[in-house]
This record gives C-alpha cells, sequence and structure tokens, in this order.
C-alpha cells in the first residue's frame, strides 16, 4: 500500500510500521488476564468454607468472586466449571440459610 506524498506532510513514510498483535503466549498478551481463573478458584474455597463451616459470610464472598469470575471471562473458556462454581456459591449461600435463617452477624462485630 503506496502512500500519496504530500510535500507539507512531516511524516517519513519509511519511518511507519503496522501495528502487529502480540502472540497469545507472550506476557501482556490479550486474553492472558488470570483474574477469572483466580476468582473461580476463591470462589470454590469460599463455597466449601461457607457449607462446611456454615459461614455466612464465606457464602456471600463465594457468590461475589463467582460473580467476578463469571464476568471476566472469555467467550472459549470452560463454561461448565464457571457454571458448576457459580451454582456451588448459590447453594453454599442457600443452605447456610436453610440451616440458620438469622441474619447473617459479621466476624469482627460480636
Amino acid at each position: 500500500m503506496s502512500v500519496p506524498i504530500n510535500p507539507s506532510d512531516p511524516k517519513r513514510p519509511e519511518k511507519i510500521q503496522r501495528y502487529k498483535a502480540p502472540a497469545s503466549g507472550t506476557p501482556g498478551a490479550p486474553g492472558d488476564d488470570p483474574t477469572p481463573d483466580y476468582m473461580n478458584v476463591l470462589s470454590m474455597v469460599f463455597s466449601m468454607c461457607g457449607l462446611m463451616m456454615k459461614l455466612k459470610w464465606c457464602a456471600w464472598v463465594a457468590l461475589y468472586c463467582s460473580s467476578i469470575s463469571f464476568a471476566n471471562t472469555r467467550i472459549n473458556d470452560d463454561t461448565k466449571q464457571i457454571l458448576s462454581s457459580f451454582m456451588l456459591s448459590v447453594s453454599a449461600v442457600v443452605m447456610s440459610y436453610l440451616q440458620n435463617p438469622q441474619p447473617m452477624t459479621l466476624p469482627w462485630s460480636s
């Protein structure tokens, strides 16, 4: 592609470089954001803590992390794992309130 030469144009056509997207294996490439994966793992950990230890705040944190993971995923990620994490966190919230319907008390307040 030839650029028409204009005498009043200060650009130097020999210095023009076309943009090349970085390869997917290089750091900083688009699609390398690990946030959804970390949030998915945190969601599962907090869900299990909420279910096993009956901590309502853990169940709510799991739902929060799962929502972040779901919102930040790419189209080609494993949707079964993300959906199962989301359903696990929802079930942790539901089960913690079915076992004890009292309002949640925060860990730092008595």
